[in-house]
Formats: C-alpha cells, structure tokens, sequence
C-alpha cells in the first residue's frame, strides 16, 4: 500500500478475511539520532489522527508460519536475471506479508488477531533494530545501504535496538523476502532470504517500506486507469493479490500513482506462463521500470515523508 485501503484477500489455508484501513495514532515529540553517518535529517511534525491506518479488522490474513518448503526454495531458486523480483514468490499475503503465528498466540486475548491502531506508526519516525542473520560482509553492506538511503532522503530513521520494547528484527531463515505491515508492539520480524533477498539494497528497501506501513502500489484503487492485469496469466491461486483497494478508504498522499514506486509488482509477478500479468497502459520511461528494485522513486519518499509529517 502507499495508502491506505480496504481489501478481501484468499490466502491458501487462512481465513478469507476483511481488512479496513482508518484509525489514529500517538503524538511524538521530534527525534532526531546523531552518529549514524548520515547526512541531511529531517526534522518531524505532529502526526494527523486522519492518517493513521487500523489495521484492526485485518483478522487472520496475513498470520502464518514462514513456509521454507515452497516460498524457500523459490526464493533459494531465483534466477537473477528474471524479470521477477524475489519478493514476488512468496505464498504470503500479496506476496511478502507475513505475521508468523507466534506473534498471534503471544498476544492473543481469545477475541482479537488484528494489529491495534495504535500501535501502526512508529513513535518519532524511529525504528529500533537488530541484525539476527547470518549475513554476509557484502548483505550487511546492502541492508545498511537501504538504512542510508532513509536516512538521507527521509525523517524516518533506523536505530540500533538498546531496551526498546518494539522494534524489528532482521534475519535469514530460509522463508523468503516478508514482512509484517507497520509497528505491531514487540519484536517483529523482517526476513530477508540469503542470498537472493540481498542481491541489491531495493529489496530491503521495499520489506522495510512495508514494516513502516505501506503495502503494493498496483493495487490502488485508480490503478484500472494506469495498468491492465492479464488475468488469464496469473496463475489461479494468487488472482487475490491483484484485488483492489477501496476508494472509501484509500488516500494516496496527494502523489499520483507511480509506475516507477519500489513498491510495484513487476510486470510478470505470480505469472503461470511466462506472460505479462500487468500491462501498462500509460507507456513512459517510467512504466518500463515496473516492479525496479534500484531504490526509491521521487513518489516514494514523497509518501513517506507525508505519512511520517517529515518537514521538506
């Protein structure tokens, strides 16, 4: 999402489910961290309660277990020169959205599966976290590079975790490229697959995108007008991530739909022949760039800085 939305989603042996995109969050003072490196840090202003996503009505969706057996070993598998990206295998929620189990019974109450609206942004734009690998000298370089590349063009920025209750942790199971969708409370989990996760620092841009609140950006609910899904490529099981978000519930930001967002499939994501699954129909230098993994588009960081109140 680089907005918020209303779906219904089939996932394989999860409960069809609803999820509605409105609430409210907390209002934090501005933080900013020295030492980072970084340059050009942006100072924050008071989040809007109008803004805020609940997650709330999300329900049972995007809980599961890490699946190695099949999201694995066609993440372990992908060929680099695909069109596809590696996050685009998975059998998660749209892909790449994942709540393991755990975190559900952790914290259930026996009425409530839902992320409390409340807790979805995070407090100050800050994001505590820690490095559970293993990774390579050349992933962790790639991983700090996408923190670099929030911290240069964003508020938002990613600090190493210390006492703080609620934070990520970044590791490498062999389960694929996911993420949790915005600030759950606790420890939640970003799972960057080694090595094919970590080819470049787009990927784990995009899974930290999604654990600051954003899901994909084909699925707006204007998207009919920018691009075309070829159903009859998709394979049949996966036709769920395709569904659109609800104008009554959507808000862009104010930024118009981005072919060019590192939030957007690829052109041939879920394919079950090889063909295109999405068609753009506004052709530009940007649409040819559809599902790139290079870094963020002009859009996104105009996006998050408007979701976070970042001062530009």
């Amino acid at each position: 999402m680089l907005y918020a939305n209303e779906y219904r989603y089939k996932v394989p042996a999860i409960k069809r489910c609803r999820l509605i995109a409105s609430g409210s969050a907390a209002k934090s003072p501005p933080t900013i961290f020295g030492g980072l490196g970084v340059a050009g840090a942006l100072p924050m202003v008071d989040l809007d309660s109008e803004d805020v996503i609940d997650l709330s009505d999300l329900g049972e969706a995007i809980f599961g277990n890490p699946d190695s057996e099949t999201t694995g070993v066609l993440v372990d598998a992908h060929d680099e020169q695909s069109q596809q990206n590696p996050e685009e295998l998975g059998t998660y929620y749209e892909g790449d959205i994942l709540i393991p189990l755990s975190y559900r019974e952790a914290r259930s109450n026996g009425t409530r599966n839902g992320i409390l609206a409340q807790s979805f942004r995070w407090p100050g734009a800050v994001v505590p976290y820690e490095i559970k690998g293993p990774f390579t000298t050349q992933e962790l370089g790639n991983i700090n590079h996408a923190f670099k590349e929030y911290h240069t063009r964003t508020c938002v920025r990613f600090k190493p975790r210390s006492t703080e209750k609620d934070y990520i942790s970044i590791g490498s199971g062999k389960s694929g490229c996911w993420s949790s969708i915005g600030r759950l409370g606790g420890r939640q989990e970003v799972n960057l697959q080694s090595p094919n996760c970590l080819r470049t620092y787009g990927t784990p841009i995009h899974e930290l995108m999604h654990a600051l609140g954003f899901f994909h950006e084909q699925n707006r609910h204007e998207r009919d007008s920018y691009v075309k899904v070829m159903s009859d490529n998709i394979k049949p099981d996966m036709m769920a991530n395709f569904e659109k978000a609800s104008s009554r519930t959507q808000s862009g930001f104010g930024v118009d739909y981005d072919y060019g967002s590192v939030m957007h499939y690829s052109s041939t994501s879920f394919t079950r022949n090889g063909q295109p699954t999405l068609k753009a129909l506004r052709p530009s230098s940007a649409a040819s760039q559809m599902g790139q993994r290079k870094g963020f588009s002009a859009g996104d960081v105009r996006k998050i800085n408007a979701m976070y109140k970042c001062k530009v």
